[in-house]
């Protein structure tokens, strides 16, 4: 009976999911020296060159180079000249993210609908050709100035878009674990969290998974709001940040600060095996937060059993929580661009479909202990 009711439940959201996502085609980080960030997530994140975009390929105004690990598509872009739009959005923003890209079966439909819906048209549905086929994309606005772009690549057979070459480079580091995408948090402006949950339940069709209110986020000092939206199949989840009154300021407010507003704050990617990923990703020169070791004092109380041994968890700095599905474990590098603004988030489910709740008071603590030694906090 259960499997009937689950069944139907499906049925009924396949019917109302009006925006099918088939999950995430690719992330877009604009940054000052592309060359250099390519070098750096291949060295440090242990991405593989896939392609190239640049003078060489006929463009005259930007380069691109694109990066994989498993699912997760990395595209690095930088200016070539100056005055264009690119080079606007750096000098306002530094290094980070322009264009969550979603992959649909139908660019136009998907163009048409959120747009009827509300969206603001970033732009038009466009063909582009080449010898390896077609693909179609549009694009609409979201939070700040990033943009989501919708990517129908069915008739596409090329390595990653018309207009890029194959990047074959010599120098390839080894792969971490890193597998997929599993969330991405924006960060909003104060009252602009219920606008931009709105937004994407009204324009996106997303559900509401949870939300936090700053009773629950929020330290002696810092507070900030929660509410994670998901699409119909859950292989889109944007978590959405707005800050909270508090005595100091909020991790929130720095980097709308430094940012000069809204954006992509951080991406949890996913790994089958935390422990080898994170010692991986140390021992190639990242640093992450740090909670002190106490809290590992009453940890298996807290959430339980745990197939993980607690000394490498220690070592390391992972954090587990767990919720009704099972648990989770997680750590977050500090920014890894020169403002205080993206990070990266590493996580590894083992049934939990929650985003860390018990951790939230440690974790916090510990960014702002890394705000006071930047004086913002």
């Amino acid at each position: 009976m259960n499997s009937v009711v689950a069944n139907f439940e499906e049925a009924v959201k396949a019917t109302t999911d009006f925006l099918p996502l088939n999950g995430t085609d690719y992330v877009e980080l604009y940054v000052g020296n592309s060359k250099q960030a390519a070098h750096f997530f291949q060295t440090a994140f242990g991405f593989q060159p896939l392609a190239y975009a640049g003078l060489e390929t006929g463009l005259r105004d930007r380069e691109s180079y694109v990066l994989v690990q498993d699912k997760i598509r990395l595209v690095l872009t930088s200016p070539l000249q100056g005055g264009t739009e690119i080079g606007k959005h750096l000098d306002k923003h530094g290094d980070g993210i322009k264009v969550v890209a979603l992959w649909v079966d139908d660019a136009h439909y998907s163009f048409e609908e959120t747009v009827r819906r509300g969206a603001k048209p970033y732009f038009e549905p466009v063909v582009e050709e080449d010898a390896f086929g077609k693909v179609v994309r549009s694009g609409i606005h979201t939070y700040g100035d990033t943009v989501h772009i919708f990517v129908e690549r069915s008739q596409y057979k090329g390595v990653f878009l018309p207009g890029f070459k194959s990047w074959n480079p010599a120098y390839r580091p080894a792969e971490i674990g890193l597998k997929y995408v599993d969330h991405m948090v924006g960060n909003v402006g104060w009252n602009e969290m219920l606008p931009w949950v709105n937004f994407y339940a009204n324009v996106m069709g997303f559900n509401q998974l949870v939300s936090f209110d700053d009773k629950d986020i929020s330290t002696d000092y810092t507070a900030l709001m929660s509410k994670v939206m998901s699409n119909g199949n859950g292989r889109i989840k944007f978590p959405i940040n707005e800050p909270a009154e508090g005595k100091k300021k909020s991790q929130v407010e720095e980097y709308l600060d430094f940012y000069g507003g809204a954006g992509v704050q951080h991406i949890a990617v996913a790994t089958d095996n935390i422990i080898e990923t994170v010692t991986e990703l140390q021992n190639r020169g990242i640093e992450f937060l740090r909670v002190p070791t106490t809290y590992y004092d009453d940890l298996l109380s807290r959430v339980g059993h745990i197939d993980e041994d607690l000394a490498p968890l220690r070592k390391l700095g992972i954090l587990v929580d767990r919720d009704d599905e099972g648990y989770l474990l997680q750590i977050f590098t500090k920014p890894i661009m020169p403002r205080p603004t993206l990070f990266f988030e590493i996580i590894q489910r083992k049934g939990a479909k929650s985003f860390g709740k018990g951790n939230f008071k440690a974790l916090f603590e510990a960014i702002e202990r890394e705000q006071e030694l930047r004086g913002t906090l």
